[in-house]
């Protein structure tokens, strides 16, 4: 138990120990940044014992992360890129993966895809925390984006995200449904869309890890197959975007096949792929045909 007049080095190891007895990956790391969140210091550096509010917060963190809550909602915002987003119960956490796919809009690809566009019109579809927006939005500050989530939970963290998680430029927040709203969209009128919808099976579903089981389900579900999502994209959303108009959309590491044969299918051209930090396939790459 954490204690009052704990040395810092001997809180960290009572933390550590009680993680990795309950099973949780990376306990150094977590104790580290729940001690951080509770003195705004670094355990390795800090030199005063823990006062007894100190000690009363890091215990019932360390009990809550015990029960295998995300380390980003104990913490309250969690880093994506170079910037902050708020997160919490109701919202899919940031994860390093899906900045692949916003960091594809900003490297040569992304500007032969938008070549020549000043000031281009970006769509977030399935946004959640607004990541993926905010991110084009850090790359091309210019980007007019407008950010689409359905879920009302997730939603409030999407608006306070839009409007302050950049220094500088803000982002619209809407409410709406990735399967309705392209009906409400003229057409060709975006430059980009990205996503990253709900893509697991429903075997999957069955086989998250515990942290992962604690995300809101309707961020992560995708059908039987995991494409229902992608099915959509690929349907209805290549007349929104003008003619060249570029899609990236995270995927799951064996879709790659599967959501390339759906936008083809469809009529979507320069179909590619890129990998994420672990070799995985993780983003896919698409355009709208030419006239």
């Amino acid at each position: 138990m954490v204690n009052a007049g704990m040395q810092p080095r001997e809180a960290l190891r009572e933390v550590e120990a009680r993680l990795n007895a309950a099973g949780c990956p990376d306990a150094d790391f977590d104790a580290g940044e729940l001690f951080r969140l509770v003195t705004g210091q670094d355990a390795r550096l800090a030199d005063r014992p823990l006062t007894a509010e100190q000690a009363a917060k890091l215990e019932a963190l360390t009990a809550r992360r015990a029960t295998r809550e995300p380390l980003q909602y104990l913490c309250g915002s969690w880093p994506f890129l170079d910037f902050e987003l708020a997160v919490g119960p109701g919202v899919l956490c940031p994860r390093a993966d899906t900045e692949v796919v916003a960091e594809a809009d900003a490297l040569p690809i992304y500007r032969v895809m938008l070549a020549g566009v000043q000031a281009p019109k970006v769509l977030d579809l399935c946004a959640g925390t607004g990541c993926l927006g905010l991110g084009v939005k850090r790359f091309c500050p210019e980007a007019d984006v407008t950010c689409v989530e359905k879920s009302p939970e997730a939603f409030r963290y999407l608006k306070k995200n839009a409007v302050s998680a950049l220094k500088q430029g803000t982002a619209r927040a809407v409410e709406g449904d990735l399967f309705t709203y392209w009906q409400g969209l003229p057409e060709g009128e975006l430059d980009l869309i990205v996503s990253n919808p709900p893509y697991l099976t429903a075997a999957e579903m069955q086989q998250l890890q515990p942290e992962v089981a604690r995300e809101p389900a309707m961020a992560l579900e995708a059908g039987e197959d995991g494409l229902v999502f992608y099915r959509a994209l690929a349907e209805h959303y290549q007349n929104a975007l003008r003619p060249g108009g570029a899609l990236a959309l995270e995927i799951g590491w064996q879709q790659r096949e599967a959501v390339t044969a759906l936008l083809a299918a469809n009529g979507w051209v320069d179909i590619a792929c890129r990998k994420d930090y672990g070799g995985n396939d993780r983003c896919i790459l698409a355009r709208r045909s030419y006239p």
